[in-house]
Protein backbone atom coordinates (compact mmCIF):
# COMPACT_ATOMS: atom_id res chain seq x y z
CA UNK A 1 0.00 0.00 0.00
CA UNK A 2 1.23 3.47 -0.86
CA UNK A 3 0.76 6.60 1.23
CA UNK A 4 0.00 8.35 -2.06
CA UNK A 5 -3.05 6.22 -2.87
CA UNK A 6 -6.79 6.56 -2.48
CA UNK A 7 -7.17 3.35 -0.39
CA UNK A 8 -4.61 4.56 2.14
CA UNK A 9 -5.82 8.15 2.41
CA UNK A 10 -9.56 7.55 2.54
CA UNK A 11 -9.96 4.02 3.92
CA UNK A 12 -6.92 2.63 5.76
CA UNK A 13 -5.77 5.80 7.55
CA UNK A 14 -9.21 6.83 8.85
CA UNK A 15 -9.79 3.26 10.07
CA UNK A 16 -6.52 3.01 11.98
CA UNK A 17 -6.98 6.48 13.48
CA UNK A 18 -10.49 5.66 14.66
CA UNK A 19 -9.49 2.38 16.30
CA UNK A 20 -6.22 3.74 17.72
CA UNK A 21 -7.81 6.68 19.52
CA UNK A 22 -10.82 4.69 20.74
CA UNK A 23 -8.87 1.94 22.53
CA UNK A 24 -7.23 2.36 25.97
CA UNK A 25 -3.58 3.39 26.20
CA UNK A 26 -2.35 -0.15 26.96
CA UNK A 27 -3.78 -1.46 23.68
CA UNK A 28 -2.43 1.23 21.37
CA UNK A 29 0.83 -0.56 20.48
CA UNK A 30 -1.15 -3.69 19.70
CA UNK A 31 -3.40 -1.71 17.36
CA UNK A 32 -0.34 -0.26 15.63
CA UNK A 33 1.16 -3.73 15.23
CA UNK A 34 -2.05 -5.16 13.80
CA UNK A 35 -2.61 -2.35 11.31
CA UNK A 36 1.09 -2.23 10.40
CA UNK A 37 1.00 -5.92 9.46
CA UNK A 38 -2.19 -5.27 7.44
CA UNK A 39 -0.45 -2.36 5.73
CA UNK A 40 2.62 -4.45 4.89
CA UNK A 41 0.63 -7.44 3.71
CA UNK A 42 -1.72 -5.41 1.51
CA UNK A 43 0.21 -6.07 -1.69
CA UNK A 44 2.43 -9.00 -0.67
CA UNK A 45 0.68 -11.17 1.95
CA UNK A 46 3.27 -13.94 1.60
CA UNK A 47 5.97 -11.68 2.98
CA UNK A 48 4.10 -11.36 6.26
CA UNK A 49 5.77 -14.66 7.12
CA UNK A 50 9.18 -13.08 6.53
CA UNK A 51 8.19 -10.10 8.66
CA UNK A 52 6.99 -12.40 11.46
CA UNK A 53 10.24 -14.42 11.32
CA UNK A 54 12.32 -11.23 11.46
CA UNK A 55 10.34 -9.90 14.44
CA UNK A 56 10.52 -13.17 16.37
CA UNK A 57 14.23 -13.61 15.63
CA UNK A 58 15.07 -10.05 16.70
CA UNK A 59 12.96 -10.38 19.82
CA UNK A 60 14.41 -13.76 20.84
CA UNK A 61 18.02 -12.84 20.16
CA UNK A 62 17.52 -9.56 22.02
CA UNK A 63 16.46 -11.45 25.14
CA UNK A 64 19.39 -13.87 24.87
CA UNK A 65 21.90 -11.09 24.28
CA UNK A 66 20.42 -9.06 27.13
CA UNK A 67 21.21 -11.86 29.59
CA UNK A 68 24.92 -11.65 28.69
CA UNK A 69 25.73 -8.10 27.50
CA UNK A 70 29.35 -7.41 26.57
CA UNK A 71 30.39 -11.01 27.24
CA UNK A 72 31.66 -13.81 25.04
CA UNK A 73 28.32 -15.59 25.17
CA UNK A 74 26.46 -12.39 24.39
CA UNK A 75 28.78 -11.81 21.44
CA UNK A 76 28.00 -15.31 20.14
CA UNK A 77 24.26 -14.57 20.26
CA UNK A 78 24.88 -11.22 18.55
CA UNK A 79 26.83 -12.94 15.77
CA UNK A 80 24.04 -15.47 15.28
CA UNK A 81 21.45 -12.70 15.24
CA UNK A 82 23.47 -10.76 12.66
CA UNK A 83 23.90 -13.86 10.50
CA UNK A 84 20.14 -14.49 10.52
CA UNK A 85 19.23 -10.87 9.72
CA UNK A 86 21.88 -10.39 7.03
CA UNK A 87 21.25 -13.90 5.73
CA UNK A 88 17.60 -13.09 5.04
CA UNK A 89 18.53 -9.75 3.50
CA UNK A 90 21.31 -11.34 1.44
CA UNK A 91 19.11 -14.12 0.07
CA UNK A 92 16.18 -11.95 -0.95
CA UNK A 93 18.17 -8.95 -2.18
CA UNK A 94 21.57 -10.16 -3.35
CA UNK A 95 21.40 -13.85 -4.30
CA UNK A 96 20.55 -13.12 -7.92
CA UNK A 97 23.16 -10.38 -8.16
CA UNK A 98 25.91 -12.64 -6.79
CA UNK A 99 24.97 -15.46 -9.16
CA UNK A 100 24.91 -13.15 -12.18
CA UNK A 101 28.27 -11.63 -11.22
CA UNK A 102 29.87 -15.06 -10.83
CA UNK A 103 28.40 -16.19 -14.15
CA UNK A 104 30.09 -13.18 -15.72
CA UNK A 105 33.39 -14.63 -14.50
CA UNK A 106 32.76 -17.97 -16.21
CA UNK A 107 30.62 -19.87 -13.72
CA UNK A 108 27.34 -21.53 -14.69
CA UNK A 109 25.11 -20.89 -11.72
CA UNK A 110 21.34 -20.87 -11.70
CA UNK A 111 20.20 -17.28 -11.14
CA UNK A 112 17.34 -17.34 -8.59
CA UNK A 113 14.35 -15.18 -9.49
CA UNK A 114 13.41 -13.74 -6.12
CA UNK A 115 11.05 -10.81 -5.65
CA UNK A 116 12.46 -8.19 -3.29
CA UNK A 117 10.30 -7.75 -0.16
CA UNK A 118 9.45 -4.08 0.21
CA UNK A 119 11.32 -2.31 2.99
CA UNK A 120 13.55 -5.26 3.92
CA UNK A 121 16.69 -3.09 3.96
CA UNK A 122 15.07 -0.66 6.39
CA UNK A 123 13.61 -3.04 8.95
CA UNK A 124 16.69 -5.30 8.83
CA UNK A 125 18.88 -2.37 9.82
CA UNK A 126 16.47 -1.47 12.62
CA UNK A 127 16.68 -4.99 14.06
CA UNK A 128 20.48 -4.96 13.74
CA UNK A 129 20.77 -1.65 15.57
CA UNK A 130 18.53 -2.99 18.34
CA UNK A 131 20.52 -6.18 18.97
CA UNK A 132 23.83 -4.31 18.79
CA UNK A 133 22.64 -1.68 21.27
CA UNK A 134 21.41 -4.43 23.63
CA UNK A 135 24.81 -6.12 23.44
CA UNK A 136 26.56 -2.83 24.15
CA UNK A 137 24.34 -2.33 27.20
CA UNK A 138 22.91 0.90 25.79
CA UNK A 139 19.30 -0.30 25.97
CA UNK A 140 17.61 -3.09 27.93
CA UNK A 141 16.04 -5.90 25.88
CA UNK A 142 12.36 -5.40 25.12
CA UNK A 143 10.41 -8.14 26.91
CA UNK A 144 7.04 -7.28 25.43
CA UNK A 145 6.73 -8.99 22.03
CA UNK A 146 3.83 -6.74 20.97
CA UNK A 147 5.84 -3.61 21.66
CA UNK A 148 8.89 -4.95 19.87
CA UNK A 149 6.76 -5.97 16.89
CA UNK A 150 5.24 -2.48 16.79
CA UNK A 151 8.76 -1.00 16.73
CA UNK A 152 9.92 -3.15 13.80
CA UNK A 153 6.73 -2.94 11.74
CA UNK A 154 5.57 0.63 12.53
CA UNK A 155 3.80 1.41 9.26
CA UNK A 156 4.58 5.16 8.99
CA UNK A 157 8.26 4.38 8.38
CA UNK A 158 8.24 0.66 7.64
CA UNK A 159 8.96 0.56 3.94
CA UNK A 160 11.13 3.60 3.23
CA UNK A 161 12.47 4.93 6.50
CA UNK A 162 13.76 6.90 8.21
CA UNK A 163 15.71 4.11 9.90
CA UNK A 164 14.47 4.34 13.48
CA UNK A 165 16.72 3.09 16.27
CA UNK A 166 15.11 1.38 19.22
CA UNK A 167 16.98 3.64 21.62
CA UNK A 168 15.21 6.65 20.09
CA UNK A 169 11.68 5.29 20.60
CA UNK A 170 12.00 2.90 23.56
CA UNK A 171 10.50 5.39 26.00
CA UNK A 172 7.84 6.39 23.48
CA UNK A 173 6.74 2.77 23.08
CA UNK A 174 6.15 2.62 26.81
CA UNK A 175 4.45 5.98 27.19
CA UNK A 176 3.89 8.82 24.73
CA UNK A 177 1.86 11.98 24.76
CA UNK A 178 -1.03 12.66 22.40
CA UNK A 179 -2.51 16.07 21.81
CA UNK A 180 -4.63 17.90 19.27
CA UNK A 181 -1.77 20.33 18.66
CA UNK A 182 0.74 17.53 17.96
CA UNK A 183 -1.73 15.70 15.72
CA UNK A 184 -2.35 18.94 13.84
CA UNK A 185 1.37 19.45 13.27
CA UNK A 186 1.63 15.85 12.12
CA UNK A 187 -1.26 16.22 9.66
CA UNK A 188 0.32 19.40 8.28
CA UNK A 189 3.69 17.66 7.83
CA UNK A 190 2.00 14.67 6.20
CA UNK A 191 0.14 16.83 3.67
CA UNK A 192 3.30 18.71 2.77
CA UNK A 193 5.15 15.44 2.16
CA UNK A 194 2.24 14.02 0.17
CA UNK A 195 2.19 17.12 -2.04
CA UNK A 196 5.95 16.93 -2.58
CA UNK A 197 5.55 13.35 -3.74
CA UNK A 198 2.48 13.62 -5.96
CA UNK A 199 2.68 17.16 -7.30
CA UNK A 200 6.43 17.41 -7.84
CA UNK A 201 8.28 14.08 -7.71
CA UNK A 202 5.80 12.16 -9.86
CA UNK A 203 5.69 14.86 -12.51
CA UNK A 204 9.48 15.03 -12.71
CA UNK A 205 9.48 11.24 -12.96
CA UNK A 206 7.52 11.63 -16.18
CA UNK A 207 10.23 13.95 -17.51
CA UNK A 208 12.86 11.29 -16.75
CA UNK A 209 10.79 8.68 -18.59
CA UNK A 210 10.45 11.01 -21.57
CA UNK A 211 14.23 11.32 -21.75
CA UNK A 212 14.62 7.54 -21.92
CA UNK A 213 12.16 7.34 -24.82
CA UNK A 214 13.30 10.53 -26.61
CA UNK A 215 13.32 10.46 -30.40
CA UNK A 216 15.57 13.53 -30.54
CA UNK A 217 18.14 13.21 -27.74
CA UNK A 218 20.44 16.16 -27.14
CA UNK A 219 22.90 17.52 -24.60
CA UNK A 220 20.19 19.83 -23.27
CA UNK A 221 17.81 16.91 -22.82
CA UNK A 222 20.28 14.83 -20.81
CA UNK A 223 20.91 17.81 -18.53
CA UNK A 224 17.17 18.25 -18.09
CA UNK A 225 17.04 14.58 -17.16
CA UNK A 226 19.92 14.90 -14.67
CA UNK A 227 18.41 17.90 -12.90
CA UNK A 228 14.95 16.36 -13.10
CA UNK A 229 16.04 13.09 -11.52
CA UNK A 230 17.99 14.83 -8.73
CA UNK A 231 14.88 16.83 -7.87
CA UNK A 232 12.63 13.78 -8.28
CA UNK A 233 14.55 11.56 -5.88
CA UNK A 234 14.86 14.39 -3.36
CA UNK A 235 11.15 15.23 -3.33
CA UNK A 236 10.20 11.55 -3.55
CA UNK A 237 12.31 10.46 -0.58
CA UNK A 238 12.09 13.61 1.53
CA UNK A 239 8.35 13.63 0.83
CA UNK A 240 8.05 10.08 2.18
CA UNK A 241 10.14 11.06 5.21
CA UNK A 242 7.86 14.05 5.83
CA UNK A 243 4.82 11.77 5.66
CA UNK A 244 6.43 9.25 8.01
CA UNK A 245 7.38 11.94 10.54
CA UNK A 246 3.92 13.51 10.28
CA UNK A 247 2.11 10.22 10.81
CA UNK A 248 4.46 9.47 13.69
CA UNK A 249 3.44 12.71 15.41
CA UNK A 250 -0.24 11.86 15.00
CA UNK A 251 0.41 8.58 16.85
CA UNK A 252 2.55 10.29 19.48
CA UNK A 253 6.02 9.42 18.14
CA UNK A 254 8.85 11.87 17.48
CA UNK A 255 10.82 10.34 14.59
CA UNK A 256 14.17 11.75 13.54
CA UNK A 257 14.59 14.15 10.64
CA UNK A 258 16.05 12.60 7.50
CA UNK A 259 16.87 15.60 5.27
CA UNK A 260 18.25 19.07 5.90
CA UNK A 261 18.39 20.92 2.57
CA UNK A 262 21.28 18.83 1.21
CA UNK A 263 21.60 20.72 -2.08
CA UNK A 264 22.94 23.75 -0.16
CA UNK A 265 25.99 21.84 1.07
CA UNK A 266 29.46 23.34 0.82
CA UNK A 267 31.18 19.93 0.62
CA UNK A 268 30.43 16.33 -0.22
CA UNK A 269 30.83 15.34 3.43
CA UNK A 270 28.29 18.00 4.41
CA UNK A 271 25.94 16.70 1.72
CA UNK A 272 25.97 13.29 3.38
CA UNK A 273 25.32 14.84 6.78
CA UNK A 274 22.18 16.37 5.28
CA UNK A 275 20.94 13.59 2.95
CA UNK A 276 19.28 10.42 4.31
CA UNK A 277 20.68 11.25 7.72
CA UNK A 278 19.33 8.11 9.39
CA UNK A 279 21.27 5.86 7.00
CA UNK A 280 24.48 7.87 7.23
CA UNK A 281 24.28 7.84 11.02
CA UNK A 282 23.65 4.07 11.01
CA UNK A 283 26.74 3.30 8.95
CA UNK A 284 28.81 5.71 11.04
CA UNK A 285 27.82 4.25 14.41
CA UNK A 286 27.56 0.55 13.55
CA UNK A 287 30.28 0.10 10.93
CA UNK A 288 32.66 3.03 10.39
CA UNK A 289 33.47 3.76 14.04
CA UNK A 290 33.74 0.05 15.04
CA UNK A 291 36.21 -0.40 12.16
CA UNK A 292 38.33 2.36 13.65
CA UNK A 293 36.88 5.36 11.85
CA UNK A 294 39.47 8.01 11.09
CA UNK A 295 41.51 7.38 14.25
CA UNK A 296 43.77 4.86 12.52
CA UNK A 297 46.69 5.03 10.14
CA UNK A 298 46.02 6.31 6.64
CA UNK A 299 45.91 2.95 4.80
CA UNK A 300 43.46 1.53 7.34
CA UNK A 301 41.35 4.68 7.16
CA UNK A 302 41.19 4.35 3.36
CA UNK A 303 40.11 0.72 3.80
CA UNK A 304 37.39 1.73 6.29
CA UNK A 305 36.12 4.38 3.89
CA UNK A 306 35.99 1.99 0.94
CA UNK A 307 34.19 -0.71 2.93
CA UNK A 308 31.56 1.68 4.30
CA UNK A 309 30.81 3.30 0.97
CA UNK A 310 30.86 0.10 -1.07
CA UNK A 311 28.29 -1.31 1.37
CA UNK A 312 26.33 1.95 1.29
CA UNK A 313 26.10 1.56 -2.46
CA UNK A 314 25.09 -2.10 -2.17
CA UNK A 315 22.46 -1.22 0.43
CA UNK A 316 20.76 0.93 -2.18
CA UNK A 317 20.64 -1.78 -4.80
CA UNK A 318 22.06 -5.11 -5.99
CA UNK A 319 23.85 -3.79 -9.08
CA UNK A 320 27.35 -2.68 -9.97
CA UNK A 321 26.30 0.88 -10.73
CA UNK A 322 25.30 1.24 -7.06
CA UNK A 323 28.68 -0.10 -5.95
CA UNK A 324 30.40 2.33 -8.32
CA UNK A 325 28.21 5.13 -6.99
CA UNK A 326 29.26 4.35 -3.42
CA UNK A 327 32.94 4.12 -4.35
CA UNK A 328 32.69 7.44 -6.19
CA UNK A 329 31.63 9.10 -2.95
CA UNK A 330 34.43 7.32 -1.10
CA UNK A 331 36.88 8.85 -3.58
CA UNK A 332 35.34 12.31 -3.30
CA UNK A 333 35.39 12.19 0.50
CA UNK A 334 39.01 11.03 0.49
CA UNK A 335 40.00 13.91 -1.81
CA UNK A 336 38.23 16.38 0.47
CA UNK A 337 39.93 15.09 3.60
CA UNK A 338 43.45 14.53 2.23
CA UNK A 339 43.93 17.44 -0.15
CA UNK A 340 41.22 20.06 0.21
CA UNK A 341 40.77 20.14 3.98
CA UNK A 342 39.99 23.57 5.36
CA UNK A 343 40.55 25.22 1.99
CA UNK A 344 36.88 24.62 1.24
CA UNK A 345 35.92 26.75 4.25
CA UNK A 346 37.90 29.68 2.86
CA UNK A 347 36.22 29.59 -0.56
CA UNK A 348 33.04 31.61 -1.11
CA UNK A 349 29.75 29.76 -1.20
CA UNK A 350 29.02 30.77 -4.80
CA UNK A 351 32.08 28.75 -5.83
CA UNK A 352 31.85 25.60 -3.71
CA UNK A 353 28.08 25.06 -3.65
CA UNK A 354 27.68 24.83 -7.45
CA UNK A 355 30.73 22.53 -7.60
CA UNK A 356 29.25 20.18 -5.00
CA UNK A 357 25.87 20.30 -6.72
CA UNK A 358 27.49 19.38 -10.05
CA UNK A 359 29.20 16.36 -8.48
CA UNK A 360 25.91 15.28 -6.91
CA UNK A 361 24.10 15.59 -10.26
CA UNK A 362 26.71 13.44 -11.98
CA UNK A 363 26.55 10.88 -9.17
CA UNK A 364 22.75 10.60 -9.49
CA UNK A 365 23.08 9.88 -13.20
CA UNK A 366 25.28 6.94 -12.25
CA UNK A 367 22.85 5.99 -9.48
CA UNK A 368 19.81 5.86 -11.76
CA UNK A 369 21.44 4.06 -14.69
CA UNK A 370 20.27 0.58 -15.57
CA UNK A 371 23.89 -0.53 -16.00
CA UNK A 372 27.42 0.82 -15.97
CA UNK A 373 27.31 0.98 -19.77
CA UNK A 374 24.19 3.14 -19.69
CA UNK A 375 25.76 5.36 -17.03
CA UNK A 376 28.78 5.82 -19.31
CA UNK A 377 26.53 6.85 -22.20
CA UNK A 378 24.56 9.31 -20.09
CA UNK A 379 27.66 10.91 -18.57
CA UNK A 380 29.32 11.14 -21.99
CA UNK A 381 26.21 12.84 -23.35
CA UNK A 382 26.24 15.35 -20.50
CA UNK A 383 29.84 16.25 -21.31
CA UNK A 384 29.10 16.57 -25.04
CA UNK A 385 31.15 13.49 -25.93
CA UNK A 386 28.36 11.33 -27.36
CA UNK A 387 27.97 13.11 -30.69
CA UNK A 388 24.57 14.53 -29.80
CA UNK A 389 23.38 17.98 -30.89
CA UNK A 390 23.41 20.67 -28.24
CA UNK A 391 19.66 21.16 -28.47
CA UNK A 392 16.70 19.66 -30.31
CA UNK A 393 13.10 20.67 -30.85
CA UNK A 394 12.03 17.95 -28.45
CA UNK A 395 14.35 19.13 -25.68
CA UNK A 396 13.27 22.77 -26.15
CA UNK A 397 9.64 21.70 -25.95
CA UNK A 398 10.16 19.86 -22.68
CA UNK A 399 12.32 22.66 -21.29
CA UNK A 400 9.38 24.99 -21.87
CA UNK A 401 6.87 22.47 -20.47
CA UNK A 402 8.80 21.43 -17.37
CA UNK A 403 10.86 24.58 -16.77
CA UNK A 404 8.42 26.18 -14.30
CA UNK A 405 8.12 22.93 -12.35
CA UNK A 406 11.91 22.55 -12.21
CA UNK A 407 12.26 26.12 -10.95
CA UNK A 408 9.59 25.47 -8.32
CA UNK A 409 11.39 22.28 -7.29
CA UNK A 410 14.71 24.08 -6.99
CA UNK A 411 13.08 26.74 -4.81
CA UNK A 412 11.39 24.03 -2.73
CA UNK A 413 14.72 22.33 -2.09
CA UNK A 414 15.88 25.44 -0.21
CA UNK A 415 14.48 27.09 2.95
CA UNK A 416 12.84 29.84 0.85
CA UNK A 417 9.37 28.28 0.77
CA UNK A 418 9.46 27.34 4.45
CA UNK A 419 10.53 30.84 5.49
CA UNK A 420 7.85 32.39 3.32
CA UNK A 421 5.24 30.19 5.00
CA UNK A 422 6.51 31.14 8.46
CA UNK A 423 6.39 34.84 7.52
CA UNK A 424 2.81 34.53 6.34
CA UNK A 425 1.77 32.61 9.46
CA UNK A 426 2.89 35.55 11.61
CA UNK A 427 0.54 37.93 9.79
CA UNK A 428 -2.70 38.10 11.79
CA UNK A 429 -4.88 38.93 8.84
CA UNK A 430 -3.61 35.93 6.89
CA UNK A 431 -4.22 33.23 9.50
CA UNK A 432 -6.60 31.52 7.07
CA UNK A 433 -4.00 31.20 4.31
CA UNK A 434 -2.17 28.11 5.61
CA UNK A 435 -5.26 25.91 6.17
CA UNK A 436 -6.60 27.06 2.80
CA UNK A 437 -3.31 26.14 1.13
CA UNK A 438 -3.28 22.71 2.82
CA UNK A 439 -6.87 22.04 1.73
CA UNK A 440 -5.92 23.12 -1.79
CA UNK A 441 -2.96 20.75 -1.82
CA UNK A 442 -5.11 17.85 -0.61
CA UNK A 443 -7.67 18.60 -3.33
CA UNK A 444 -4.98 18.76 -6.02
CA UNK A 445 -3.34 15.55 -4.78
CA UNK A 446 -6.68 13.73 -4.75
CA UNK A 447 -7.38 14.88 -8.31
CA UNK A 448 -4.00 13.55 -9.47
CA UNK A 449 -4.54 10.24 -7.70
CA UNK A 450 -8.06 9.77 -9.06
CA UNK A 451 -6.62 10.42 -12.52
CA UNK A 452 -4.16 7.59 -11.85
CA UNK A 453 -1.02 9.66 -12.42
CA UNK A 454 1.25 8.40 -9.64
CA UNK A 455 4.29 6.16 -9.32
CA UNK A 456 5.67 3.95 -6.54
CA UNK A 457 8.22 5.55 -4.26
CA UNK A 458 11.75 5.25 -5.66
CA UNK A 459 13.15 4.00 -2.36
CA UNK A 460 10.70 1.08 -2.21
CA UNK A 461 13.08 -0.86 -4.45
CA UNK A 462 15.85 -0.62 -1.84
Amino acid sequence: MLFSSIPFLFYFLPAVLAVYFLVPQRWKNGVLLLFSLMFYGWGEPKYLVLMAVSILAGYGFGLLIGKHPQTRRGRLWLILSTVVSLGLLGWFKYAGFVAQSLNGLGFSLLVPQIALPIGISFYTFQILSYTIDVYRGQVPPQKNLIWFGAYVSLFPQLIAGPIVRYSHVAQQLESRAHSVEKAGLGARRFLIGLSKKVLIANQLGQLCQLYRSASQPSVLFVWLYAVGFAMQIYFDFSGYSDMAIGLGKIFGFDLMENFDYPFLSRSVSEFWRRWHMSLGGWFRDYLYIPLGGSRVNRPRWAFNLLVVWALTGLWHGAAWNFVAWGLLFALLLAVEKLWLGKRLDRLPGWVVRPAVLLLVLLSFVLFNAGSLAQAGRDLSAMLGLAGLPAVSRESLYYLTSYGPLLLAAVAGSTPVVKKAGEWLSRRRGLFWLEPAALCGMLTAVTAFLVDGSYNPFLYFRF
